[in-house]
């Protein structure tokens, strides 16, 4: 992209939106005001970025073309609700977990131009994915604009029907955690069977990095590359045999993403 991005207001300035703006950055960005409290947020300043510690503070002047809102939703009621002055004909950008398109209308008026959407936490190194749905009052620029924001740090993909969010949330949203928790797990296994600690580690997360690089590089769907590494009465096999029990991985990841799912149903509800 050549053009600069429009003003951009970012409430939110932690993990997730801190990668954003950096995306952004990139792309090429005039005037972006970041509102957030946290004093490690001042960081983000520099000559085309502002950051506030409250909405009160932002420039009278400022007139964004999109909202991006980037806070825990445990919190979104009280820091949404000052920013509806601003809306105007932004695009309002929601990556918060479990507030729907509706309740974020509810806050900014009946005629907002919501696109809810779920990143995940890989967009850090741009190699992100999110998926997004654009509510019924999002014109076309506006949703251009707003894969153009979310295409920063990753991968976009649209959906129409809104109540896949939620498992979405699930999976890609939760899914850095379980990859996390296998090279744990994995790198514990490895001193239980007398391998050195710093060994342990290197070992569980170049194979889970090199694993990942390959299945991007593949064509191949992931069951066919797990069959390639399987030797027939080999030791890879063995080990799935345990893993792949019903009671074991596939039953238990089963029940997880469904809980995932329920837990944002939930935080929608509340």
């Amino acid at each position: 992209m050549t053009e600069a991005l429009p003003p951009l207001l970012l409430l939110g300035g932690g993990k997730m939106g801190s990668a954003m703006l950096a995306g952004w950055r990139e792309r090429g960005i005039s005037r972006v005001v970041v509102v957030d409290p946290g004093a490690q947020a001042a960081s983000l300043a520099d000559g085309h970025v502002v950051v506030v510690a409250s909405v009160d503070a932002i420039p009278a002047d400022f007139a964004p073309g999109a909202i991006i809102l980037a806070v825990k939703p445990q919190v979104a009621s009280e820091a949404v609700a000052p920013l509806r002055h601003l809306a105007g004909g932004a695009a309002i950008v929601s990556i918060m977990a479990g507030k729907t398109i509706a309740w974020l209308a509810s806050q900014f008026g009946a005629g907002a131009a919501v696109i809810r959407a779920m990143p995940n936490t890989p967009a850090a190194v741009r190699m992100g994915i999110t998926v997004a749905c654009a509510g019924p009052n999002v014109a076309p620029d506006q949703r251009d604009l707003a894969e153009t924001l979310l295409a920063a740090v990753g991968a976009v993909a649209f959906v129409e029907d809104e109540a896949l969010l939620d498992p979405v949330t699930a999976v890609s949203g939760g899914g850095p955690a379980y990859v996390f928790l296998l090279a744990e797990l994995l790198e514990a296994a490895a001193v239980e069977q007398g391998i050195p600690p710093e060994l342990a580690r290197d070992l569980a997360r170049r194979t889970v990095i090199g694993s990942g690089a390959l299945l991007a590089a593949s064509p191949e769907p992931a069951e066919a590359l797990r069959r390639a590494v399987t030797s027939p009465n080999g030791t890879t096999e063995r080990a799935l045999a345990v893993l792949m029990e019903r009671s074991a991985w596939p039953e238990a990841m089963s029940k997880a993403i469904a809980a995932a799912t329920e837990r944002s149903r939930e935080l929608a509800r509340g």
